[in-house]
């Protein structure tokens, strides 16, 4: 120990930091992360001496170990106290292990946990730890949006199933920057198919992702490039485009573009619509509250495989529903969009029967419905078809009934001559 403090000496200040930082990082490794659902009763039960040795063995990273110990406790005192504790401590062991087959066990073990035990408080925290595993491993924008998806739905079930719980804040959260990650995708679409020249495709993916994420960063550009597609399709969609302005002046009065969808608005001679004072309020609290990136934290994104989030809103109520599938604006809308039922003409006439001859005070009317142009012309095309037919087969019968007898009456020589059986002639004989 003297001779480490004499080369410390002798390496001066520059090398008494870098002992010190060896020191504190030697010391992260022997720090033991504390287990969250302890059971504090000093008791000397044998359930009870087991189950704290398995959480000694589980805070301390031997999870194989504790989770032999914690089932020797579930098999052997099948009536215990601790039975859901060390349940739930077996999946949070492999929750602690990770990697791809260590969560997988784990999430399944949380929802037999939710199975077994849906009213005990330690259920919505279940279910919050199968929200973080498909939290963790969740990939960016561009990749694989599984799990994205995934996380959306636990974290949703979560906030349906347990609106009480303490995990609610930190779910409506993880549901904001989800929502962050799955809209960003969205948006790459849409620029691929507005660089490509598809204004059908881009407007249609710009307007589902407004409509479906509205706290997204980058909500009020969606709409501009939104109103662009439009424009580019003629003025058929204007009153699409117009919409989309008013959007970004109403619902993002503090966005960059609000001046330029103004002026759109008054070239298009269309309404310019106040600005929502909640939105007002909403905006100037994200700005205020945005997490700062460093030059450093960007420039080292690629190195990253989970997505960047620190973008994401901060207050807002994220979407619950379903995302809706919308139809391109290009594409012609069915006669029949918007009706349900019968599609047809209806005409009312008066009827004359005996009802109507015994009461004559009542109108009585009867609806006749008209089958469509199509069905009419199905209906005529089969008539003519019978009628064919039906005259085809009345040709033949009369055939057949005017054919003559072409038999002959009979002589009786020609009768006897037919009566006489045909001689044979005898065979030549040999000479």
């Amino acid at each position: 120990m003297t001779v480490l403090f004499n080369d410390i000496r002798r390496l001066g200040v520059r090398g008494g930091a870098v002992f010190a930082a060896m020191l504190a990082a030697s010391s992260c490794g022997f720090h033991h992360k504390k287990y969250e659902n302890p059971i504090t009763k000093d008791t000397e039960q044998p359930d009870k001496v087991l189950f704290d040795k398995a959480i000694k063995d589980l805070e301390r990273g031997r999870y194989e170990l504790s989770r032999l110990t914690l089932n020797t406790l579930i098999n052997t005192y099948d009536t215990s106290e601790y039975m859901a504790k060390a349940k739930l401590a077996i999946a949070d062991s492999w929750y602690r292990e990770g990697g791809a087959s260590g969560m997988a066990q784990a999430e399944a073990d949380y929802k037999d946990f939710e199975l077994f035990f849906p009213t005990m408080p330690e259920a919505a925290e279940s279910q919050y730890k199968i929200c973080m595993i498909h939290y963790k491993q969740m990939e960016k924008p561009d990749r694989d949006a599984t799990q994205a998806l995934r996380t959306e739905q636990e974290c949703k079930q979560l906030v349906l199933q347990y609106p009480n719980s303490k995990y609610v804040p930190e779910t409506l959260q993880r549901l904001r920057e989800v929502d962050e990650v799955l809209a960003e995708g969205e948006m790459r679409t849409g620029d691929m198919y507005l660089k490509k020249g598809s204004s059908a495709a881009a407007a249609n993916r710009y307007y589902g992702l407004v409509d479906q994420y509205p706290l997204y960063s980058r909500a009020d550009e969606a709409l501009w490039k939104e109103a662009e597609a439009y424009t580019r399709m003629g003025t058929r969609l204007r009153p699409k485009a117009i919409q989309a302005y008013q959007k970004i002046v109403r619902d993002y009065p503090l966005s960059v573009y609000v001046d330029e969808a103004k002026r759109k608005l008054r070239e298009l001679e269309a309404e310019v619509p106040e600005p929502d004072p909640a939105a007002v309020a909403r905006m100037k609290y994200e700005q205020e509250n945005r997490t700062k990136t460093s030059t450093l934290h960007n420039a080292t994104g690629f190195l990253r495989p989970s997505p960047d989030v620190n973008m994401a809103a901060k207050t807002g109520t994220p979407a619950m529903n379903a995302p809706r599938q919308n139809i391109p604006a290009n594409v012609p809308l069915p006669a029949s969009s918007g009706q349900v039922g019968f599609v047809g003409d209806v005409t009312v006439a008066p009827v004359a029967n005996a009802s109507v001859q015994a009461a004559p005070d009542k109108a009585v009317a009867s609806v006749t419905t008209d089958p469509p142009a199509s069905a009419q012309s199905k209906d005529q095309a089969n008539a003519k078809d019978t009628k064919k037919n039906d005259k085809k087969n009345n040709k033949k019968n009369n055939k057949k009934d005017q054919k003559p007898d072409q038999t002959p009456a009979q002589t009786p020589a020609q009768t006897s001559s037919q009566a006489q059986p045909a001689q044979t002639q005898p065979a030549a004989q040999p000479q």
